[in-house]
């Protein structure tokens, strides 16, 4: 079942594309920023092949992915910051089922924003799951506009050069990984946190030392 649904999105990303080109790339990416089930993985790496023919820009279609994730993650900021957290959880129980989103999965969204802050606004682009939510509880918790906008685009910009240098490297063999993105994530994801984990030790040790010189 899961594989058909994946054939249909696949061939519905890959007209998409054929027919409005770089159009059809910002709006497929903002959709998935704005918590629509459009997977980035196939709509990037697509596009990173039609590069490698010359069909595309790579460079360009890096930039697009990545203007329009910030596109879609606005609009999500502000429904949270402006619908607040009980207009949210109203929306996702009513409508979650239909966008992929569950009550947990936001859970577990707001509870990455409120346990590394800000940052996790930037970490989050390449996270399974958390980085189409995450833009939800940093509106609800008004964030800085500009912060989260300079860390997503950021960190969109970092997700989108991959998926599109995939694509452009495979060539026609594009879809050739679609099995192993969960996993390539999570070693992605591996690498965050350690970087992640350098930068609290480094930020607590700085403190320390200050601190000690008072």
């Amino acid at each position: 079942m899961i594989n058909q649904i994946v054939t249909v999105v696949t061939g519905l990303i890959i007209s998409i594309i054929s027919s409005t080109g770089y159009l059809g790339i910002f709006g497929l990416m903002t959709a998935e920023s704005a918590l629509i089930p459009i997977p980035s993985e196939i709509t990037m790496t697509f596009a990173g092949y039609l590069a490698s023919i010359g069909k595309f820009n790579l460079v360009t279609i890096i930039i697009i992915g990545a203007l329009a994730n910030l596109f879609g993650s606005t609009l999500a900021y502000w429904l949270g910051r402006w619908g607040q957290e009980a207009v949210v959880r109203k929306l996702i129980k009513k409508y979650g089922k239909y966008l992929l989103i569950s009550e947990s999965e936001y859970n577990r969204s707001e509870k990455w924003f409120r346990q590394y802050g800000d940052g996790i606004t930037f970490f989050s682009r390449v996270l399974p799951i958390v980085r189409t939510f995450i833009s939800l509880p940093a509106g609800v918790a008004a964030m800085s506009f500009w912060r989260f906008g300079i860390f997503t685009f950021l960190g969109s910009l970092i997700w989108s050069g991959i998926l599109a240098y995939i694509g452009y490297i495979l060539g026609k063999n594009w879809d050739s990984l679609h099995p192993y993105y969960q996993k390539f994530e999570y070693v992605i994801v591996g690498g965050l946190v350690v970087l992640l984990a350098y930068y609290v030790r480094h930020e607590f040790n700085k403190l320390h030392r200050g601190n000690r010189g008072k």
